[in-house]
């Protein structure tokens, strides 16, 4: 359950991005179910809430199937001394929550965090609404029953609606029904899974050398024992052009097997830096 700061238990508490009924505490509630849930204003907050010791986890999206990746994430990890410890794949489904009494024909303006917006922008447009971005799904619920206005609605998960007391106008709001959102799980201090029971991802953070074919030799490694990459991801961490690209590389294996250890010896030879965020079980929906 989600309950105020000053009543949680910290070791006992998960932190995510947002209010109370949000899709992100609605993941901590089915990931960690035996943990109180603490919503923050902002990303940052869930990484401090984490540091300071506010919180022990924090659950923290990266990308949605539909969306794409959750870019603040890749500015944010950077500059954490956290760890990931886990992952989490969230089945997400949105609703069109109005005021009790409303009717499709009524509601003239949507409200949703941008991400929302986007998973739904097809029904948006059929709909004729017009859109407007929110800080976070469930604040943007919380405050439709706050205005009390028919002609206003929320796109939140079914449980900020039951929360908020409005009602579902439409279900499955999502264009697609393949809309799944991964949620990194971070802490203070990391874990160290035992391949032998079961897959085990490694995310790491490099910066290549300024070498010709440095990004393509660099990832020889990987190819030439048998190492499968899942994800790949460029970004400039200062945010303008003339900053060195940073790859953010996500694969199955643990650092300590022998095919890891040599993929990861040649990846350095071509690489500035390397900075492992977390070794940690695969979710596994990931391989379903």
């Amino acid at each position: 359950m989600t309950t105020q700061a000053a009543a949680l238990d910290p070791e006992n508490t998960i932190a995510f991005m947002g209010v109370e009924g949000a899709n992100a505490d609605l993941a901590c509630r089915q990931a960690a179910p035996y943990m109180q849930t603490l919503g923050v204003p902002s990303f940052e907050d869930v990484f401090e809430a984490v540091a300071s010791g506010k919180a022990s986890l924090g659950m923290i999206p990266i990308e949605n199937s539909q969306a794409g990746r959750v870019a603040e994430i890749h500015q944010l990890l950077p500059k954490t001394s956290l760890h990931i410890v886990g992952e989490y794949f969230q089945a997400i489904e949105h609703c069109l929550l109005a005021p009790k009494g409303a009717t499709l024909a009524d509601v003239k303006d949507v409200y949703s965090h941008p991400q929302g917006l986007l998973q739904c922008r097809e029904h948006i447009r059929e709909m004729k609404l017009a859109a407007h971005t929110y800080s976070n799904t469930a604040a943007a619920a919380a405050d439709v029953a706050k205005w009390n206005d028919k002609t206003k609605a929320a796109i939140a998960s079914p449980l900020a609606g039951e929360l908020y007391g409005l009602q579902v106008l439409r279900e499955h709001m999502q264009d697609s029904d393949d809309n799944v959102t991964v949620f990194i799980i971070i802490a203070r201090q990391p874990v160290d899974p035992n391949p032998d029971s079961g897959r085990v991802l490694t995310t790491l953070l490099y910066n290549v050398r300024n070498l010709p074919a440095a990004l393509y030799k660099s990832l020889g490694g990987f190819a030439t024992n048998n190492v499968n990459i899942l994800k790949l991801e460029s970004y400039i961490p200062g945010g303008s052009a003339r900053d060195a690209a940073q790859f953010f590389l996500t694969f199955e294996g643990h650092p300590g097997q022998q095919n890891v250890k040599n993929a990861l010896e040649e990846l350095s030879f071509y690489c500035k830096k390397v900075t492992i965020l977390g070794v940690y079980p695969a979710d596994p929906a990931r391989f379903s």
